[in-house]
């Protein structure tokens, strides 16, 4: 995810950021529709890494992020930042159903190829062509990599996140896939 970073407190993060390890905590946050930010405990967020660092001379600075593992808030921390901390967990899934461990890559495989369908029809090309997603591994997770490509509403991603299963995650992708696969077949 691209970044311009222009208020104070975020210039500040990113020298920090820069200064250890490159990575910080973003939740999503609306506060149009959630009202005022607060540190809850068991808000969910991702590490996002800063993979590219670009300053400007005038102190703003474009920023490539990439999310890594989910965390969820523990405790709200007052370390005089003008910016929010918190202590974090790492938010994982549960495991697999008892018997269904093979069965998930065979799983993801069905949710690629349904998202390479409406990335096809979406675009409006013909079968192979406009369909310039990457390649994805059926042996590892694959719901965030698809969801990344989507452009939907952000609280519906910030629930997905939620989700501690990946079975639920790809079956909630694969309805917005099929959608658009369908909505192709009829126009």
């Amino acid at each position: 995810m691209p970044l311009h970073i222009f208020e104070n407190r975020y210039r500040r993060l990113m020298a920090r950021c820069i200064e250890f390890d490159g990575r910080f905590g973003a939740i999503y946050h609306d506060p149009d529709r959630h009202g005022p930010f607060l540190s809850e405990e068991g808000r969910v967020g991702t590490v996002a890494e800063i993979e590219v660092f670009h300053p400007l001379p005038d102190g703003r600075s474009l920023v490539l992020v990439r999310g890594r593992e989910r965390f969820s808030i523990r405790d709200a921390i007052d370390g005089g930042e003008p910016y929010y901390e918190a202590l974090v967990e790492e938010y994982e899934d549960g495991g697999p159903p008892r018997g269904e461990t093979g069965a998930l890559p065979a799983r993801r495989r069905r949710s690629i190829d349904l998202f390479h369908a409406a990335v096809r029809a979406v675009a409006g090309e013909g079968e192979g062509e406009g369909d310039e997603a990457p390649e994805l591994d059926p042996e590892r997770e694959t719901a965030f990599p698809l969801a990344s490509r989507l452009r939907i509403d952000a609280d519906w991603l910030q629930a997905l996140l939620e989700l501690r299963d990946e079975r639920a995650r790809l079956d909630r992708l694969d309805a917005v896939f099929q959608a658009a696969v369908d909505r192709r077949g009829r126009g």
